[in-house]
């Protein structure tokens, strides 16, 4: 199937975007553009990082997914029969907006606003100007595009800050949309936290004869050495990229407990090792045969944390939210596919 020339730009945004850990983390975020009937979109579990290097897009029939959307059906029919790799779980969030370039990231300024309560007017002053929506909180794909549809049908935002999710821009072309996500990601860029280096010999001696390894990147281990994002993280969930990689809300290790304490505790509750830990004052560990992409999205944590304001007010993915998350067959392909090729 021919591909547009919008498209390749569209690949070299996308792995400019995907190649900035603030603004994307493994096989987060997703791209697309609008030709002739055709949807570009970037197939579920790829990394955008590589989109001008392997062929991750996927042609899905347009007016069909807007049928699909109309219907309340989350399948999107692609155009192409011969195509391999499945359109992304959230193409019907593409579909809906009538942009022809549409970038959807998980900015970690945006993500710690879309994550605080009561700032919706402090939100509107770093924008102003902008044609901008703040959109309630709901499970990507169906659900996500049945509440921006209603917000479309009362205005036309250019961005939509996406509750306890990310940032969603659209515009005419590729490069008035990524020059659109940086002027947003400029306006709400917050502070960052100072916190004290990880304890490189305590995080060894804790994982000392056990399938675990301290964490490779820095900013992992200031979840632990940091009191605020400690505790912000082990409350509970704040995005959903939080949930699929990492499991429900961060576990820090009690005074004196072992890392084989923990794994005996949830075998008997049934649940499988947890893929990362918190040493509290430490830093974090995680397991030997994590994945990439679960890797980053430690790292996502710990960026979104470290901005959030001591004071902050949290909303929280609800239990039900989290459990939905972690049963939904789409979510197991994209982690499945997200290892890096």
């Amino acid at each position: 199937m021919t591909q547009p020339a919008e498209l390749q730009l569209l690949k070299e945004v996308s792995a400019r975007l995907g190649c900035d850990m603030g603004l994307v983390q493994g096989a987060g975020g997703n791209t697309s553009v609008k030709e002739g009937g055709v949807l570009w979109v970037k197939a579920s579990g790829a990394w955008l990082s590589e989109a001008d290097k392997r062929d991750i897009f996927v042609p899905v029939d347009l007016p069909g997914a807007l049928r699909a959307l109309e219907q309340g059906i989350e399948k999107m029919p692609v155009a192409d029969p011969a195509a391999k790799l499945r359109p992304s779980i959230e193409t019907s969030l593409h579909a809906l907006l009538p942009h022809r370039v549409v970038l959807h990231v998980h900015a970690v300024n945006t993500i710690a606003w879309a994550s605080c309560l009561g700032v919706d007017q402090e939100i509107a002053t770093h924008l102003e100007g902008l044609a901008w929506a703040r959109v309630p909180y709901r499970r990507p794909g169906l659900p996500l595009s049945q509440v921006v549809a209603e917000t479309l049908a009362r205005r036309r935002p250019d961005v939509l800050i996406l509750g306890n999710h990310g940032l969603l821009v659209g515009a005419a072309d590729c490069a008035a949309a990524e020059a659109l996500v940086h002027e947003v990601e400029r306006r709400l860029r917050l502070p960052v936290r100072s916190a004290p280096a990880g304890n490189g010999a305590a995080l060894e001696a804790l994982c000392r004869d056990t399938d675990y390894r301290p964490a490779p990147d820095d900013a992992c281990h200031r979840l632990a050495t940091d009191p605020r994002s400690l505790a912000f993280v082990t409350k509970g969930s704040l995005y959903p990229d939080h949930v699929v990689f990492l499991g429900p809300a961060m576990r820090a290790l009690s005074a004196g407990e072992s890392i084989g304490n923990v794994i005996a505790a949830n075998a008997a509750a049934s649940l499988p090792p947890p893929v990362a830990l918190l040493a509290p004052g430490a830093g974090a560990i995680m397991r030997s045969d994590i994945q990439p992409g679960a890797e980053a999205m430690l790292v996502c944590l710990a960026l979104v944390a470290e901005r959030l304001p001591a004071d902050a007010r949290i909303s929280y993915l609800p239990a039900d939210e989290e459990l939905a998350l972690l049963d939904w067959d789409a979510e197991k392909y994209r982690k499945a596919l997200s290892l890096k090729a």
